[in-house]
């Protein structure tokens, strides 16, 4: 399926030969007539590329000619990556090289002469290659198509940046709430049993389980009927200390969009008494959502783990599979139905018209009629239809849905594959590389955008920014886009970056339409076919012996979940041996103690993270020779005694996260990184002062975190002119208004739009040049700062502000008397704060009147507070 990329590959090459700086730099070596011919083949290729990937499903010749032009493409893209790392090295040696650099770079293969006589050959067989492919395709009598027209028509998300469903949301599912909604109320049978009821709600994938669930766990009868509600989501994993893990964390803070605290290093018996303290003495409710465990074994452990409330504690369950609602239901399982035709029709309606705007279409109306038909009442699979025809108002492009061969696919009984395969094939090419990347990460992986920004970056399938955009503005758009189509779930727009989720099923399909390209190892896979070129391992046992020595063309290997515990020095060996072309390799949480000098090397590494290895305390000189590298990480390594030497030369440099021990930064070298938008500075205990007086006239971002010794923090729109996001945790010596220098005089203020101040001990109050920030400031969050005393009179001045979460600030007691004029505020939360929250009680709070017009607000509930 990875044919379907090539438009956006052949796209992203030409636009590549025909910039200026590529141009420029190919004269220069004597290589522009022979990039200019490449360019020419490349061009008369693309116009009948999308024909083709239209024609190809049952057409095997043309598949086969699309594969041979795939390994031609992949290899120009290598190629010319080549020829931008000589003229990023040609950059470095200009503005930082010595006369030794000099010399050494005259005798290495980087000799001008030399390269371009390398480089010359190189695009030469490319050419000849991709001409000998070119030429066949007059066989197939494709048409000459230019443009991708599949683009996406944005609808408005501003309603779906939550994960809680709203009841508009959800069609012909009442009388199922109600069904369910009755049984979590009813009392057991005997008052003195203290036995868990257990409630499965049964359905294949996409039926709409967990919109059931949530649609349920959000009803007012819900709220009064339970002291405490959990959701976990548990998907393919049920390890017992993992899911002790998510309760706790759910029951602490349930709402909380950030993760809760790290109880990795608590043994078991400190988490079964942690669990025990929370849920005793309590009704809860707790959601256990995607099971797929039926090992009975560990069902059995758990529960007699949770045994712990009050007479009426409810569990209600999640899954696909029958016997495993059997083994955990005490009552008859809720059997979830299809949509009726007449729901489902309601859906698609609602998913592809404006409201009202079916009624001037009632042709396409009776086209969807059908199309429903092909969906056999799975909701996910209407929504996904009936978003990709968004404001599509041809008859053409409704029938093209309604008729397309893509359902006649071989499938599973019961699977939806093909409903959400045609979705997939209405994306615009340059989404669906991006959308196939997700089948690197597990289930029910949470996302963060900045994550994405730096693995679509490193791969290179993000289009170039334009003027006065950066990457992460490209990214927003994609993301909206994939939103706008029903790609994405538990979506939150936080402002500066943006959380989310896909759904299983939607994870199926990126791994269906991306198994010859990308591949999670895991611990059923024996062997990784030779093509793979993005490889994510599910953990480090999962790597084995599993590279096959023809494995050549190996771009990706990453641990999402980090690989705990391993040795990689080997898997290093084998990268810069073997695996030359790689472009990310991700060893966070790995344990070795040294990288080979030879990892300089790898020039096509864009993103090398070694976060939280607690062993290694040097990193070679060598990485500095990486100047394509874009990202790199030493966070957490607490043992790392100094940064690299050379940092200057890493000139592509984006993202920076560091962890050391030395007492000043090398400010000389990374002032340097004139692109750096994003630097992350942590658990670097000796410093006492960071960033003073220096400029950094790129960074989007700033994190500081646990940086014990930290006193000051000087923030000012000179130094900073394109600071956005700040966040600022466990810095406890640290005082943020020790700085009083002249900044509040100045003009332009700060851009910050997202602020957060966490474990801040000498926060008495919210820092005066915060309120610089007036006109941009979005969300600010405020958490264990046990002595802030008072928000400030000035924070109504923050127009903008939509989201404000102060949590855990015991000695906070007041709002500001004019909160009531923060009117863009769209979400107040407010938890561990006992005077606060009862003077902010709907309805009988002192404060309520000056707060109930916020669209959502959570205030901690007096039970909870009496009980601390």
């Amino acid at each position: 399926m990875a044919e379907s990329f090539l438009f956006s590959i052949a796209e992203s090459l030409i636009t590549k030969l025909a910039s200026h700086a590529f141009q420029e730099a190919s004269r220069v070596v004597g290589l522009y007539d022979h990039l200019r011919d490449l360019k020419k083949t490349l061009s008369l290729v693309k116009a009948v590329l999308l024909d083709a990937d239209q024609k190809q499903e049952h057409n095997h010749e043309l598949q086969e000619w699309l594969r041979q032009l795939k390994s031609v493409f992949y290899d120009a893209e290598d190629v010319l990556n080549e020829f931008e790392c000589q003229t990023l090295r040609k950059q470095v040696l200009k503005a930082h090289g010595t006369i030794k650099d000099e010399v050494s770079h005259f005798f290495s293969s980087s000799n001008p002469l030399v390269f371009r006589s390398k480089m010359a050959q190189q695009i030469k067989d490319v050419s000849k290659r991709l001409d000998k492919v070119a030429a066949d395709r007059h066989k197939f009598g494709l048409r000459i198509i230019d443009v991708d027209t599949r683009v996406v028509h944005r609808r408005d998300t501003s309603r779906m940046t939550h994960s809680r469903v709203s009841d508009s949301d959800v069609i012909g599912r009442e009388h199922d709430k109600e069904k369910i909604i009755e049984l979590l109320m009813q009392q057991n049978p005997n008052d003195d049993d203290k036995s868990l009821s257990v409630i499965p709600i049964v359905g294949i994938g996409g039926l709409g389980k967990t919109t059931l669930a949530q649609f349920v766990f959000n009803d007012k009868r819900i709220y009064e009927c339970f002291s405490l509600k959990m959701w976990v989501c548990v998907s393919d994993d049920f390890d017992i200390n993992q899911l002790i893990m998510k309760i706790i964390n759910s029951a602490n803070d349930a709402n909380a969009p950030f993760r809760q605290q790290n109880l990795n290093m608590v043994d078991l018996e400190q988490l079964q008494n942690q669990l025990r303290s929370k849920l005793a003495g309590k009704k809860f409710l707790l959601v256990l959502d995607d099971v797929w465990n039926d090992d009975r074994v560990k069902w059995v452990e758990l529960r007699n783990l949770i045994q712990e409330g009050v007479a009426g504690s409810k569990i209600l369950v999640t899954t696909r599979i029958d016997s495993i609602a059997s083994m955990m239901g005490t009552v008859t399982s809720h059997k979830l139905q299809r949509l009726s035709s007449e729901n489902s029709l309601s859906l698609f309606v609602k998913w592809a018209f404006k409201e009202g705007e079916e009624q001037k279409h009632p042709h396409l109306v009776n086209i969807g009629k059908e199309i429903v038909k092909k969906c056999r009442g799975i909701p996910l699979a209407v929504r996904t239809l009936g978003s990709s025809l968004f404001s599509k108002f041809e008859a053409n492009e409704w029938e093209c849905v309604r008729d397309n061969e893509i359902w006649n696919l071989p499938q599973k009984k019961d699977d939806i594959l093909p409903a959400l395969k045609l979705s997939y094939d209405f994306l615009p090419s340059y989404l669906r590389q991006c959308f196939a990347l997700f089948s690197l990460y597990p289930k029910d992986y949470e996302f963060r955008s900045f994550e994405v920004v730096r693995l679509w970056g490193a791969l290179g399938v993000l289009a170039s920014p334009r003027k006065n955009e950066t990457l992460e503005d490209v990214v927003k758009q994609y993301l909206d886009e994939l939103l706008s189509r029903s790609f994405l779930q538990d979506f939150i727009d936080c402002g500066t970056f943006y959380q989310f989720r896909i759904h299983d099923l939607v994870h199926d399909l990126a791994v269906f339409v991306t198994k010859e390209e990308c591949l999670l190892v895991n611990s059923h896979i024996q062997n990784i076919p030779e093509n793979i070129r993005h490889l994510s391992f599910a953990e480090y046992s999962c790597l084995g012996n599993s590279f096959t020595s023809k494995s050549v063309v190996v771009r990706t290997i990453m641990f999402p979940n980090g690989a705990e515990g391993g040795n990689v020095e080997s898997l290093l060996n084998t990268c810069v041996s073997k695996f030359k072309l790689l472009r990310v390799l991700d060893l966070s949480y790995s344990t070795c103690k040294t990288l080979p000098r030879s990892i300089g090397k790898l020039k096509h590494l864009r993103y090398f993270s070694i976060e939280n290895n607690r062993n290694i305390k040097r990193l070679p000189n060598s990485i500095c020779k990486l100047q394509n590298l874009q990202l790199l990480s030493v966070r957490g390594c607490k043992k790392l005694k100094a940064l690299p030497k050379a940092l200057r030369k890493l000139i592509s440099l984006r993202h920076l996260k560091i962890t050391t021990k030395q007492p000043v930064l090398p400010y000389s070298e990374i002032t340097n990184l004139i692109t750096l938008a994003h630097l992350y500075i942590a658990s670097s205990h000796n410093m006492e002062s960071i960033l003073g007086g220096v400029k950094f006239p790129a960074l989007k971002t700033l994190y500081v975190v646990d940086c014990h010794s930290l006193k000051s923090l000087p923030l000012d729109v000179t130094n900073f002119p394109e600071l956005e996001t700040l966040f600022v945790v466990d810095c406890v010596n640290l005082d943020l208004e020790l700085w009083k220098d002249d900044h509040e005089e100045q003009n332009p203020k700060l851009k910050l739009k997202y602020v957060a101040f966490w474990g801040l001990p000498q926060l008495v109050a919210l820092p005066q040049w915060l309120q610089e920030t007036a006109n941009s400031l979005q969300t600010l969050f405020i958490k264990n700062c046990d002595n802030l005393e008072m928000l400030p009179e000035w924070l109504s001045t923050l127009t903008n502000l939509k989201a404000l979460e102060i949590s855990d600030c015991p000695k906070l007691i007041s709002l500001p008397d004019n909160i009531h004029h923060l009117t863009a505020l769209e979400r107040l939360r407010i938890v561990g704060c006992p005077e606060l929250c009862r003077k902010c009680q709907p309805h009988v709070g002192e404060f309520w009147s000056k707060i109930s017009h916020i669209k959502h607000i959570f205030i901690e509930e007096p039970e909870k507070l009496e009980e601390e």
